[in-house]
């Protein structure tokens, strides 16, 4: 991306940089350049200023991620960048905005969402706000402005994703249902949710406006069973709901249903019919779920063709498969994980049909722990041949040898848009004769030097087909996830909780038995 500033932006700069000339002037500034003042303090770091112009913002929109976004007068995108300090000072200015004289209030819509949560901040202070903190910040803020008596005249709409647990929980809920007039009315495109009860989730959906929802992430220690999933989908109802993410065993039945394959048909029946209602629904993530034979009842009835599909782990049978390969979503399917399955042994022609049918447009394909073997790579190149939109392939946890990622590596260069392989250890890289590793501590006892031979030389293979542009990596520990890295220590808690209970549970079923 070019950095040519224009002059008006450099002009901002300069004013930014003199943080008391700059709230001193702010009254006599044109409105049409509040906007490049935002950025330019944000890119500087000048919160003082950032919280300036939030206070006097003089439009009727703020909206964060067009104002951090590439723009004429400055092509570089900051919003990458979830800068603590600024953000912190964006919502004290948003919170000195409602308070201040009503005939100097402009704002009715702030839109905080657009932000990316990456590994390396680039912003100079290098302290990131993750989307936890995020919604702590924004919950904190409303609940202290709802003890104003004179801000609540004219509420402003603010929009913000959430990301709740047990450790904001109340804070949320708190800002979401106001006990009286409140100055800023939470509204919340995307929703997730980890450590929280079930009657939480509920709780709290039902007050986040689920009618507006578009995305909703219920993850890791959110512990549903199929009659909660039911129950959340019929009684809160998503109508808008783009995109669904649900936890391990999400399917299973309640431990109260008589475990009649009947009844269980039914519950699911149940499911399915309420996705059914979701008309804009595309992408579905229900990985860990043990959903055997039960893939064509739950996307059966689905009105709009999924585009992204993760179904990894979920103990996919052969009327599964047969199901997905000749379904109206494969033709759609952008973004397709099958790991945890062992594909090209035990369905090989309903795999590769799947693949030849989403062809035109599968962008990132994970094939993690598949049991893909080195006389497997011959029909994988086959299959993998037409896929020229592919821009991902993880296929890590694969006992393949050197010389069988060699030949698979060499194919994949004629891959046009290809630009990210994750790929196993080579099983070179194990004892001799020892079983290929299953679990990440065995996985990382490896021979580095020999992998790291090896990775040079799978380099070189795409070196020498001109393909730098392709980045390569065997990230063992999985792919960084922000949300998980930000709130690592209270999900340390809550599973040390549930082992606790465990252990209590396994300790009173002992002393029945004495």
């Amino acid at each position: 991306m070019g950095t040519m500033r224009s002059l008006r932006f450099i002009s901002a700069e300069a004013l930014v940089s003199h943080p008391q000339v700059a709230r001193q002037s702010l009254d006599s500034v044109a409105y049409n350049l509040y906007p490049l003042l935002f950025k330019a303090s944000y890119l500087l770091e000048q919160a003082e200023v950032t919280r300036a112009v939030l206070g006097r913002w003089p439009l009727e929109e703020f909206r964060l991620g067009a104002l951090l976004g590439p723009s004429a007068d400055h092509p570089q995108d900051l919003r990458d960048r979830a800068c603590r300090a600024c953000l912190e000072a964006l919502v004290r200015g948003l919170a000195d905005h409602v308070l201040q004289d009503r005939s100097r209030r402009r704002l009715r819509v702030a839109d905080l969402t657009g932000i990316r949560d990456v590994q390396v901040q680039r912003c100079p202070c290098g302290r990131a706000l993750g989307k936890w903190g995020r919604t702590r910040l924004l919950a904190r803020t409303c609940c202290e402005l709802q003890a104003e008596p004179l801000a609540a005249e004219r509420p402003v709409e603010v929009l913000a994703d959430l990301f709740v647990t047990e450790g904001n929980f109340e804070a949320v809920v708190q800002a979401l249902r106001p006990a009286g007039p409140a100055p800023l009315r939470v509204h919340c495109p995307s929703f997730r949710a980890d450590s929280l009860s079930p009657s939480q989730l509920l709780h709290v959906l039902r007050l986040a406006g689920p009618g507006a929802l578009r995305k909703l992430e219920v993850v890791h220690n959110v512990r549903l069973h199929a009659g909660h999933v039911q129950q959340l989908l019929a009684q809160v109802g998503f109508p808008r709901l783009a995109s669904l993410t649900l936890p391990t065993k999400a399917f299973d039945a309640p431990p109260t249903c008589a475990s009649t394959p009947d009844g269980e048909d039914r519950l699911l029946a149940s499911i399915a019919r309420e996705l059914s209602k979701m008309t804009q629904l595309t992408e579905l993530s229900v990985a860990f779920s043990r959903l055997t034979g039960k893939i064509p009842t739950l996307l059966g009835p689905l009105q709009t063709p999924l585009r992204v599909l993760d179904l990894a782990n979920c103990a996919l049978n052969h009327a599964d498969m047969a199901f997905l390969a000749d379904c109206a979503h494969a033709a759609h399917l952008e973004v397709l994980d099958l790991s945890g399955h062992n594909l090209v042994s035990l369905f090989p022609s309903t795999f590769f049909r799947l693949l030849g049918q989403a062809a035109q447009t599968l962008r990132i394909l994970t094939l993690e722990e598949c049991g893909i073997v080195d006389s497997h790579v011959g029909m994988l190149i086959l299959g993998l041949s037409p896929c020229h939109r592919l821009r991902q392939l993880k296929f890590l946890g694969n006992p393949l040898s050197a010389r069988a990622l060699r030949r698979l590596f060499t194919a994949l260069c004629e891959l046009p848009e290809l630009r990210c392989i994750e790929f196993p250890v080579p099983k070179d890289c194990y004892p001799e004769g020892a079983a290929y590793p299953q679990d990440e501590l065995a996985m990382s006892k490896f021979d580095q030097q020999k992998y790291d031979e090896i990775a040079e030389e799978l380099r070189a293979v795409l070196l020498r087909a001109d393909r730098e542009d392709i980045q390569v990596s065997t990230p063992l520990f999985g792919s960084f996830d922000p949300d998980i890295q930000e709130t690592s220590n209270e999900l340390g808690v809550f599973l040390l909780q549930a082992f606790k209970t465990a252990l209590e549970n396994f300790s009173k079923a002992l002393r029945q038995i004495e």
